[in-house]
């Protein structure tokens, strides 16, 4: 799509989180129309142009690329609970319904082990049958890692995954041999390490990785994230980039066009939203979501409306993305 056609359909738009999530209060986007539909462009806001680029992909992939047929129409999600106060817990939760599996945020700046042990026994009081993922987004040594995994193994926590809990590909690599020789039954997940490097294939080969976390828009589209998670050979759980329900569509269809690996996905983050775009939105449903594509609300569009200063800013570096094309 040229950056005229874009720009003919793109609406800014800002939408209100329940709580602070990666340390914003809103989310902020740009929607464009294409043949296929409407499709949502939202790269964070400290990314470059260069990784903003790769989103923009994605997005135009979604609007009017050919898209891998669905493998089913249901797909199991997991609950997000972001790094709240363990008094919070149970509202930060009452969104999702019910689940079988829920993702903790850990390792959040300003807070110690301490803190996420306090936020974990609390899930485990509230929802003793849940399996937990711990996402660190990279944010733990080796060390603390291997602490809070010991923690857990004392304790009987059933932890499904350990989420990119190291920064560096090595020190994933590490973590694996050491909960391996410590007999920890704790998988290790890759999600930045897949998503911020060159060559998403290096984590696997240096045997980094039981599991691949995938989010479609950081990866350039479903097709790319489809032909990553095939060369891998490793199990895969995808995952929202907290995303309005328009763009967690395209993630749905990511984890409906994949093998059945048996792991939820964590694309129930539109309850992390306190608005949405669409009259229906993808919230979860007995712990899954339907496969479908979402366009919004002429309405809500308007409604959510970023500033003037805001769209400038936006459509600016919309368009300094699309010269990297």
């Amino acid at each position: 799509m040229s950056l005229n056609s874009l720009l003919e359909t793109a609406k800014v738009v800002s939408l209100p989180l329940r709580q602070k999530f990666r340390g914003v209060t809103h989310r902020e986007m740009v929607l464009f129309e294409g043949n296929n539909g409407f499709a949502e462009w939202s790269p964070f806001l400290e990314y470059e142009a260069e990784d903003a680029a790769v989103w923009l992909s994605a997005a135009i992939e979604w609007a009017n690329g050919k898209l891998p047929n669905i493998q089913r129409e249901y797909v199991e999600v997991n609950a997000t609970l972001p790094a709240v106060a363990p008094q919070n817990v149970a509202t930060s939760l009452a969104p999702y319904g019910a689940f079988e599996t829920v993702k903790i945020k850990v390792a959040e700046p300003g807070q110690d082990l301490n803190d996420d042990l306090q936020r974990i026994w609390q899930v485990r009081r509230l929802h003793p049958k849940a399996k937990i993922r711990l996402d660190a987004n990279g944010g733990w040594s080796v060390a603390e890692a291997v602490a809070l995994a010991g923690a857990m193994v004392e304790n009987g926590v059933p932890i499904e995954y350990l989420e990119q809990p190291c920064a560096s590909i090595g020190e994933l690599a590490e973590l694996r041999v050491i909960f391996k020789r410590n007999g920890f039954q704790i998988k290790v997940a890759a999600d930045e390490s897949v998503r911020k490097v060159d060559d998403p294939q290096a984590v696997v080969l240096a045997g980094a990785a039981d599991v691949l976390v995938l989010k479609a828009a950081p990866l350039g589209g479903v097709n790319r994230a489809l032909h990553i998670a095939a060369e891998s050979g490793l199990a895969c759980a995808v995952s929202s980039a907290l995303e309005s329900s328009v763009g967690l569509a395209m993630g749905l269809h990511l984890a409906a066009s994949l093998p059945d690996f048996g792991l939820a996905a964590g694309l129930g983050t539109a309850a992390l939203l306190a608005a949405d775009l669409t009259e229906e939105p993808l919230l979860p449903v007995n712990g899954e979501l339907v496969v479908r594509r979402v366009n919004p609300s002429p309405r809500l569009l308007a409604e959510h409306a970023a500033s003037p200063e805001r769209r400038d800013w936006w459509l600016d570096r919309l368009a300094a993305a699309h010269a990297l094309f």
